[in-house]
């Protein structure tokens, strides 16, 4: 009877109310446990056994909720292969398939994203609608509401698609795509921060399948894809919300307050205990969940969630959201999970302070902390402060003082730089609509050191009338919808200005690409006199060096060259950026007032 009951079961269609993640895994991983959640009602009551080859069963554990089952494997001698889940209750019984994939040839050694790569931040709701089919879709509430700022709008993953040779004309060599996962909310979901499922892609923007084919697309062009997650929340609507696989799986999950959102309290020496605990365990808002990271199964499934991805979809980074808000020692362990698994790969982690004491804190090899972090990357939102502030209130030294902060970092070549983002004012706007200033700060970007990272539609002079408003802030990019009368692509209706941007960033992205002393050379500045700011970035090992000037002052200046023979006495000749040849290398260089000069010397 018992024999019988199990081939029964067997062959019911499980996928009918069994979910088990992550939904499959691949032999020859660097880490040797496989933690699978399994979701089933009153799964808790049965036994469980597996039969499979060279897989050994650790054990399986159950939770305060009877309808989960944590099960752990260790797969370091398996090889590829489907093999039983078996789940036994007296004379009850069923088995589930579960598939150990093979992995892609050289897997482990993938490269990330480096100083030698410009990044294009989007958003994809807002950039282009390729498939006007998935615009509304049955189950899901918030519906498509152009008209709305904070409504979705239809970009998907094939608008995107779509323009990848734009992108790559452009200079762009890597996207950072804003969250693609399912954010079934009620409303507000476009920007994919309040994530409902963290193995599916939001049927909106398109399929898993369909984001796997925008990454090959991607790398055909020399593009590499850095996707976007969080670990510190969910949304309020995620499947497991109405049945926590633990009563622990969420900080304050009956009475929750909103985080404090100081980030010096993981720095401060004086911090009290019930600050820290309100940072880190308060919400981020009402409908983002607090994810419990010191529950060591919500890290493991957070740290797998994250693996997955990786080897599922071959993107060549991720960027985490929100970093420093989720426990620390749960951070350690997800970072150096994925650098152990992927040595080559890079993480960013966004730390929202303009103190780079506190940004640094958590870069890998950090002096500053007790910890052992192995994040590579961190948005460096104190230099982009300096540059906002330094070309809107008429002072250079302000980017010079924040530069000269550099030495708490223990690798400036990895730190992602940026004018402006999603969660911020349009940098045209920052720099109060003033076109010069623009080319100024796109200059610096350009060539400072770190990874340029260029918001989509700031080569188009992006702005938002509204300060501080996100719906204006993302707004949609020209072209990207039928009834646009601009076009990005085919610069249909762009003013002279925008196609002057647009081939301002191209230029710059070819120098950066043709000048690799830029990308991974040294860096020398001098202070600014009248505010007029000069600074190089040279290598040794080819000789190169290029020159930065940037005059912010309303008077044309007339730079004693030998005032930089530190740098550049052995030089002999010397070339505007945007030109072709050489010419013999002059006593004195003249830059126009309320402009920028970049010179190539040899």
């Amino acid at each position: 009877m018992k024999q019988f009951v199990f081939i029964f079961l067997l062959l019911l269609p499980f996928s009918l109310f069994a979910r088990i993640e992550p939904p499959f895994w691949w032999a020859g991983m660097e880490e040797p446990e496989l933690q699978l959640m399994v979701n089933i009602p009153e799964i808790n009551k049965y036994n469980v056994s597996i039969i499979g080859e060279g897989i050994e069963f650790m054990g399986a554990y159950k939770t305060n909720n009877p309808n989960y089952y944590f099960i752990s494997l260790n797969i370091s001698g398996a090889k590829p292969q489907t093999f039983y889940l078996n789940f036994d209750f007296g004379y009850e019984g069923f088995s589930i398939l579960y598939e150990l994939k093979e992995r892609a040839p050289d897997s482990k050694n993938r490269k990330g994203f480096t100083s030698s790569d410009i990044m294009y931040l989007i958003t994809p709701d807002r950039f282009a609608n390729g498939d006007t089919t998935n615009d509304n879709v049955d189950g899901y509430a918030d519906k498509l509401n152009r008209m709305y700022d904070y409504g979705r709008h239809g970009g998907d993953i094939k608008g995107i698609s779509d323009r990848l040779d734009y992108i790559q004309k452009m200079g762009f060599t890597a996207i950072w795509l804003s969250p693609l996962l399912e954010n079934n909310m009620p409303n507000y979901s476009y920007h994919g921060y309040a994530i409902t499922d963290f193995y599916k892609v939001d049927p909106r923007f398109g399929t898993n399948e369909e984001y796997i084919l925008l990454v090959e697309e991607a790398k055909k062009r020399g593009i590499k894809v850095v996707m976007d997650q969080i670990l510190n929340h969910c949304g309020s609507s995620h499947w497991w919300i109405t049945d926590l696989p633990d009563k622990e799986w969420l900080n304050q999950p009956g009475n929750h307050q909103i985080t404090n959102h100081r980030h010096s309290i993981s720095q401060d020496p004086y911090a009290s205990q019930v600050d820290k605990k309100r940072f880190k365990e308060g919400w981020f808002v009402d409908d983002m969940p607090d994810l419990n990271l010191a529950n060591y199964y919500v890290y493991k499934y957070l740290t797998q969630n994250s693996i997955w991805w990786i080897e599922y979809s071959d993107i060549s980074g991720i960027r985490m959201d929100t970093y420093p808000y989720s426990d620390v020692e749960s951070l350690d362990y997800w970072s150096c999970a994925i650098m152990n698994e992927y040595p080559n790969f890079n993480i960013v982690g966004e730390e929202w302070s303009i103190n780079p004491i506190i940004t640094s804190y958590w870069q890998q090899g950090s002096k500053l902390g007790n910890f052992h972090s192995c994040l590579p990357a961190v948005m460096d939102f104190p230099l982009q402060s300096a540059i906002s502030n330094g070309l809107a209130n008429n002072n250079l030294n302000i980017v010079y003082e924040m530069l000269g902060n550099d030495v708490v970092y223990r690798n400036t070549q990895n730190l992602v730089i940026f004018g402006d983002n999603h969660d911020m004012d349009r940098i045209f706007r920052q720099v109060n609509g003033d076109y010069a200033s623009f080319k100024m700060a796109m200059a610096m970007l350009y060539t400072l050191r770190g990874i340029p990272q260029i918001y989509y539609g700031s080569e188009l002079l992006f702005t938002n009338e509204k300060g501080g408003d996100h719906g204006q802030i993302r707004q949609e990019f020209s072209g990207g919808w039928n009834d646009h009368t601009q076009d990005a692509v085919s610069q249909k209706g762009l003013t002279q200005q925008q196609k002057e941007a647009q081939q301002l960033l191209m230029d710059l992205a070819a120098l950066r690409t043709r000048n690799k002393c830029i990308a991974t050379g040294k860096m020398l500045h001098f202070i600014p006199e009248d505010n007029v700011y000069v600074y190089f970035r040279f290598s040794q090992e080819n000789d190169a060096v290029v020159m930065v000037v940037i005059n912010l002052s309303a008077k044309k200046v007339k730079l004693d060259l030998s005032n930089y023979n530190e740098v550049i006495k052995d030089c002999i000749s010397l070339k505007p950026y945007t030109k072709k040849e050489f010419d013999k290398k002059p006593p004195y260089l003249h830059i126009p007032q309320n402009e920028f000069m970049i010179y190539e010397l040899h």
